[in-house]
């Protein structure tokens, strides 16, 4: 069986799940923790960033690089049209939303949980124990703001990143008003890859992420409760239904339930 090694809420991660739904193939997510796990990932593949995808003996990173590898070895449902033009705009739209979507969002991100504790702690696995959550959600905001000035999260970068963000978010809207589907009448790489790496924007109100039912349909304020982005939102959900594999029963005991990785 294939097996994903990732982040729950990367939504890197979650544009592979996306994809791997999407061509009906059997995985197993096995949950990377950070620092250590990723010290583990680095010595199996040389590679301390997930999403990285296991086949047999073959290691597959970087969420293109394993769209691309599942394209080619399961050619049913194809990701990448044959039509040259139509290829081309894929493949410059899936990287357009890596570099835009995926980078910014989780920008607005860190910005909406720095100000919102409860944000904050839902944001956390629900196998998280109470007193974690307790912990997490009591961090003052003025820390997470200096936290995020260390990483390059600046109020002034954080602004930008919004700014940019709603003409994404526009321009996607704009695009989808008379096509089911970003290039037309059937789904490609890029609709995945918008679709998946949205998830920090809005989460998605079905049971496809390990995260409490109370947070569910909710995201980045401005973004996510904004009325004129609302039809993008409700394509992406509509994918979701079309495609995406829900979590059945319990996050902890379900066999679509991210594994921990184990130090040797």
């Amino acid at each position: 069986m294939l097996e994903l090694y990732q982040f729950e809420l990367s939504q890197y991660s979650e544009k592979v799940r996306l994809i791997l739904d999407y061509k009906g193939l059997e995985y197993r997510k096995i949950e990377v923790t950070p620092g250590i796990g990723q010290v583990e990932l680095f010595q199996k593949t040389g590679q301390r960033q997930v999403p990285v995808l296991k086949d047999g003996n073959k290691y597959i990173a970087d969420s293109t690089e394993i769209a691309k590898y599942i394209d080619a070895q399961h050619p049913e449902r194809p990701l990448i049209p044959q039509d040259p033009k139509t290829r081309g705009l894929c493949l410059m739209m899936e990287e357009w939303a890596d570099e835009s979507i995926g980078t910014k969002s989780r920008k607005a991100l860190f910005s909406a949980i720095s100000k919102d504790q409860y944000l904050r702690k839902s944001l956390l696995p629900n196998s998280t124990p109470d007193v974690l959550k307790t912990l997490v959600e009591g961090v003052p905001a003025d820390i997470l703001k200096v936290l995020g000035v260390g990483v390059g999260y600046s109020p002034d970068v954080v602004k930008g990143a919004m700014r940019d963000l709603e003409q994404d978010l526009e321009a996607l809207t704009l695009i989808l008003e008379s096509s089911p589907y970003l290039l037309g009448d059937e789904p490609c790489l890029a609709d995945f890859a918008v679709a998946g790496l949205s998830v920090l924007l809005k989460f998605p109100d079905g049971n496809y992420l390990d995260l409490p039912d109370t947070i569910k349909g909710k995201g980045v304020p401005g973004l996510a409760d904004n009325p004129i982005y609302q039809p993008f939102f409700d394509w992406r959900d509509r994918l979701y239904v079309q495609f995406r594999k829900p979590i059945i029963g319990s996050t902890i005991n379900s066999p679509s339930a991210p594994t921990s990785i184990q130090i040797d």
